[in-house]
């Protein structure tokens, strides 16, 4: 098993995990007892020299891989002649990105986040000004159960995820859920409050389930018959996850509000809520942030989607998500794996026992054999493995990938009954 030649670079600075005080952080989330200190490309480093093929990469967020070459140059030169203006100024690099991001989506106006949730959230702000503005102070925006839009208190509240209701509570009021998929579930739940439709294109955190084209052009129907703005999350599915510059491409649909976030900016912070000009309606006063349309975080982004945009790269990534969805398929059974769900790089795969998904990402990352690479994945649910690499991932490392899944995962398995 044949590792490329970046991965086998050793981390000058050998310091073990238990030097490390991490009781300082906050404990919000299960972590291995590594700290990683660099990464190259697919490929992450900690503290001891070991290393890790990575098909996390941050959840999304490092779309050219981990200190990708035009960002870390995009940063760098950006750093050095303005960082941040204020956002009660114009910057160069700003507006530069807001004329790309409209020119590429085809809405014509955009306002800067910090993240993806951040941009939900002004997309609900949006929608209920357009409410007040248009629909005699309708307020409701229809969201789908085991959705995610991140975790500002509106944003949980839009979501479907379970337990979201309870944690926190009370939640937002104004977000009724209907069926992914279902159309007569989203009819159902419009009446006289409600203004718009959100959705994620494919729902990720739901263990990658897709909505159909067909639905998609039913809900463009349904809000243009009822005259409610059609608002897609797009803070995973976004700069070329799926294979196209957009998650609905596909469906040949235009929406009324857009957001981003993720592989935006490649690693740092940015995400982006775009609108058409009938919908974009805040007043000066309305919206903004401290952070929004940093000089910086916009040098990274364009950087970014020069790259995405290049002639052939997205061709790439939908030949890069074949050959690992192929050899998933591969997999499936020697190992009792289920269909393979999602588009591009976009893909997860369900295990055939119910809490299987967090024992074999422990594995992949933690291999019984010293000096074996481990091999990062994303249990997205007890049963469910999320595979989200680096866009520009090289094939022989989707290779690797699959040996050592196939590793992890052990000696063969039934599929279930």
């Amino acid at each position: 098993m044949s590792l490329p030649a970046t991965a086998a670079i050793a981390d000058p600075f050998a310091i073990p995990f238990s030097h490390y005080p991490v009781r300082a952080l906050m404990r919000v989330t299960e972590r291995p007892p590594r700290v990683f200190v660099r990464g190259q490309g697919s490929w992450l480093f900690d503290s001891e020299g070991r290393r890790c093929l990575d098909l996390v990469q941050g959840w999304a967020v490092n779309t050219l891989g981990h200190a990708a070459p035009v960002v870390t140059r995009a940063l760098s030169a950006q750093a050095a002649r303005l960082v941040q203006a204020g956002p009660g100024l114009y910057n160069d690099r700003a507006i530069e990105l807001a004329q790309r991001l409209t020119a590429l989506s085809g809405l014509e106006r955009c306002f800067f986040t910090n993240s993806g949730a951040e941009a939900n959230e002004g997309a609900i702000k949006l929608a209920r000004k357009f409410g007040q503005l248009h629909r005699g102070g309708a307020f409701e925006i229809v969201t789908f159960a085991n959705a995610f839009h991140g975790r500002t208190l509106a944003t949980m509240s839009a979501s479907g995820k379970a337990g979201f209701d309870r944690l926190f509570a009370p939640q937002v009021p104004g977000f009724p859920k209907a069926r992914l998929n279902d159309l007569a579930s989203v009819s159902a739940l419009v009446g006289s409050n409600t203004v718009a439709v959100m959705l994620e294109p494919v729902q990720g955190e739901a263990g990658v389930v897709e909505a159909t084209p067909e639905f998609l052009r039913g809900l463009r129907r349904l809000c243009d018959e009822l005259g409610l703005l059609l608002i897609l999350d797009e803070v995973q599915t976004g700069v070329g996850r799926t294979g196209d510059l957009w998650g609905h491409e596909a469906a040949g649909i235009r929406p009324d509000i857009m957001t981003l976030g993720k592989g935006l900016g490649g690693g740092v912070p940015i995400g982006a809520l775009l609108a058409r000009e009938s919908a974009s309606c805040f007043a000066p006063g309305d919206q903004g942030g401290t952070f929004c349309g940093n000089a910086l975080m916009c040098a990274a982004a364009l950087a970014v989607l020069d790259a995405v945009t290049a002639p052939g790269f997205l061709q790439r990534v939908r030949a890069a998500g074949e050959r690992l969805r192929t050899g998933l398929e591969r997999l499936a059974p020697r190992h009792g794996l289920g269909p393979v769900r999602g588009r591009g790089l976009l893909l997860a795969v369900d295990l055939p026992q119910a809490d299987q998904a967090v024992r074999a990402a422990e594995a992949a990352r933690e291999p019984a054999v010293s000096g074996t690479p481990g091999l990062l994945l994303n249990a997205v649910r007890p049963q469910s493995l999320r595979l989200v690499p680096a866009l520009n991932i090289a094939d022989p490392e989707i290779d690797l990938a699959l040996e050592l899944l196939d590793a992890a995962l052990g000696a063969p398995t039934r599929a279930a009954p």
